[in-house]
């Protein structure tokens, strides 16, 4: 079968600045695929290669195996992070129209947009202009410009930025939706918790080179393990002077060790068994904010 998307040693250059340096992933039906990177890492080059804007200068992007194309263009949906809708159109002018240049009907566009306005709960907003709705809603009508046209392939940039929990709740659970239905989402963010409830594969780019590149679960098992939880009845002495034990924080949770060597967490365990009832003991995988933080150095808040 025929990947949807696929980018091989794909670069590109603006004069001699490299904004992208031989990247390559692909992105399966039915897969949301995180692209990760500070800002300058090279991500909004990306995207915008895959949706055509603007061409790779060497390397080559393929939809479900063949170039870029009028008729692909139909298939492709864009969320960007800079929002950009008419502020004194109407809502049903605009997504109509914009449903039409990708190849829909009228008809069905309209259709299609009640249903997508019953299922957000904003039916009344069909006849508003984009500038009379709350910036949460005119980002609901811009999630809802980005797919009505029923893309294959849906690129969406800070998706949630901007929306109050209940909101975001609603388009995480509407994006899940969409790749269950067998949509392929290329998916963007700064916020890494998102990624690690939606995405099973991502790419980390920094300074518009790959370094990081597979699933979470493997990504997450090459990095060591460094720190525990601890939760007891009784304060636990020593720990500090554990042979690889660096420092301890006191947190909501618990106790934090931290360590430098993996069978320290053994003698933490003796040591607090010994002194209390154990009430938790958790030795952590690395978050994936701790691993982008680690693989970007210094540089991931740019």
């Amino acid at each position: 079968m025929m990947v949807p998307l696929r980018l091989e040693q794909v670069s590109k250059q603006y004069g001699d600045k490299t904004a992208v340096d031989r990247i390559e992933f692909e992105v399966q039906e039915g897969e949301i695929y995180g692209l990760l990177g500070a800002n300058g890492a090279g991500k909004t080059t990306t995207m915008r290669m895959v949706l055509g804007l603007i061409y790779p200068d060497e390397g080559q992007i393929s939809y479900s195996g063949k170039g870029y194309s009028e008729e692909v263009i139909g298939q492709l949906g864009y969320l960007p992070e800079e929002r950009g809708l008419y502020p004194k159109v109407r809502v049903c002018d605009q997504l109509i129209y914009l449903a039409q240049l990708k190849g829909m009907k009228r008809k069905d566009a309209d259709r299609e947009l009640k249903r997508w306005l019953e299922k957000f709960e904003v039916t009344d907003y069909y006849g508003k202009k984009v500038e009379e709705l709350s910036k949460g809603n005119q980002q609901k009508i811009q999630f809802i410009a980005a797919v009505l046209h029923q893309p294959k392939i849906l690129v969406l940039d800070e998706a949630f930025s901007g929306l109050d929990p209940v909101n975001v709740e609603l388009l995480k659970a509407t994006v899940k939706e969409l790749r269950d239905s067998g949509t392929s989402i290329l998916f963007s963010t700064h916020r890494m918790e998102h990624v690690e409830e939606l995405c099973q594969r991502i790419t980390i780019l920094h300074r518009s080179k790959t370094v990081l590149s597979g699933t979470i679960k493997t990504i997450k098992q090459s990095f060591p393990k460094e720190k525990i939880v601890l939760r007891t009845e009784e304060p636990v002495q020593g720990l500090e002077q554990i042979a690889g034990v660096n420092r301890i924080e006191d947190t909501e949770q618990g106790r934090v060790v931290y360590m430098d060597r993996i069978d320290a967490a053994q003698e933490v365990l003796q040591k607090a068994l010994a002194q209390s009832s154990v009430h938790r003991f958790e030795i952590m995988e690395p978050t994936l904010n701790e691993i982008f933080i680690k693989a970007v150095g210094g540089e991931a808040r740019e």
